[in-house]
């Protein structure tokens, strides 16, 4: 029985969905839209939103915490507090949307667009 199961696996042991999620969220901060698979997008979702949300307040805590799920040298964490921070300072979360694209041929995977609002 999967009570209270909080998150998808993916099919990946934890240290590999942490990567993944670290990641998909850099790409996300630098290019501000990227498309990948629905449950990947819906996925990391929540990261991107707390991470976004600890930018709008420059403390040394919120600067290590991104770091953290970052990583330390990252331009990513930079672009947090520097342009997003400030950018979503009068919104209360929702900084991101999926839209459904398409079919990938491949494997049939459903593919979504994440993007920055």
């Amino acid at each position: 029985m999967k009570h209270h199961v909080r998150k998808r696996t993916l099919g990946r042991p934890t240290r590999q969905y942490t990567a993944l999620m670290r990641s998909l969220a850099r790409e996300l901060i630098m290019h501000e839209r990227i498309e990948t698979t629905l449950a990947k997008a819906k996925e990391v979702r929540p990261f991107i939103e707390r991470i976004i949300t600890a930018g709008k307040q420059d403390t040394l805590a919120n600067r290590r915490m991104v770091a953290s799920r970052l990583g330390a040298r990252s331009a990513a964490s930079q672009k947090v507090f520097a342009d997003l921070g400030p950018r979503y300072q009068d919104r209360n979360g929702g900084y991101t949307r999926v839209v459904r694209s398409r079919v990938r041929s491949g494997d049939a995977a459903t593919m979504a667009v994440i993007q920055l609002v």
